[in-house]
């Protein structure tokens, strides 16, 4: 397959994943402006390509506004794709291994999917972590467990990039830390920056200075927690249902 035909392939692909999420979303503004974040769109870049006013992007994603048809959410996914695209194609690129890729890595413990985002201090609080590094706070929409061992020994960049699933805006938790430099310099390395990283099995005191002067770095929020870790993903997974309820 040419390169050209396989590019197409993935941003049809990616394109029908984008806005199926969004159409059939409980709240599809909430769904829209997670995929804009993850694109790392301004508002009104996207207002702008779409020649609206960024009033009307801010009203979908709000709720303000009534729900997109499917019509508009069209033309609002092919506008991030586009957008990426002159960018140099970056994030369409980064989910190419997820939309073909077979198996699971092995590194991978848990990963899980938010359509309704968690905040840095809800992250915190749910996994009794000590923030070492506060960031810059940005609303999570899933998270990734990964054995630090097996994903800096056995995965690729290119193979590290699946670990932000379908959404960078996510926390990274790296078990089986010893110092939390070896994650912090991996994530270095990629194009892509999670929304957190923590550091399980670590007091806060105990994450090694380089790592959190690495976040400091990055503006990364990180985090350290001794939890165990079935408790800490089902706590993470059952975060979903609250929101539902709510």
């Amino acid at each position: 397959m040419k390169e050209d035909e396989s590019h197409s392939m993935v941003r049809q692909r990616l394109a029908e994943k984008m806005a199926g999420e969004i159409t059939l979303s409980e709240k599809p503004g909430e769904a829209l402006k997670k995929w804009r974040l993850n694109f790392e769109i301004a508002q009104t870049d996207l207002s702008g390509y779409l020649s609206v006013s960024p009033s009307v992007i801010s009203d979908y994603e709000s709720g303000r506004r009534k729900s997109p048809g499917t019509l508009i959410v069209s033309r609002i996914v092919e506008a991030l794709l586009e957008i990426d695209a002159q960018r140099g194609g970056q994030k369409i690129h980064a989910y190419e291994g997820m939309l073909f890729t077979e198996k699971t890595s092995k590194a991978i413990y848990a990963t899980y999917e938010y359509t309704f985002p968690m905040q840095m201090a809800k992250l915190a609080s749910l996994i009794e972590a000590d923030v070492v590094h506060k960031g810059i706070e940005k609303p999570l929409y899933g998270f990734t467990v990964v054995d630090s061992k097996k994903a800096i020994l056995e995965l690729s960049s290119h193979e590290f990039q699946k670990l932000y699933g379908w959404s960078t805006e996510r926390a990274l938790i790296f078990t089986k830390v010893t110092t939390g430099k070896s994650p912090m310099v991996a994530i270095r390395v990629t194009n892509l920056k999670p929304g957190a990283v923590v550091m399980h099995g670590l007091r806060g005191s105990e994450v090694h200075l380089m790592a959190k002067k690495m976040a400091e770095i990055d503006r990364i929020p990180l985090l350290a927690t001794t939890m165990d870790i079935d408790k800490m993903v089902e706590a993470l997974k059952k975060y979903s249902e609250y929101h539902i309820m709510e």
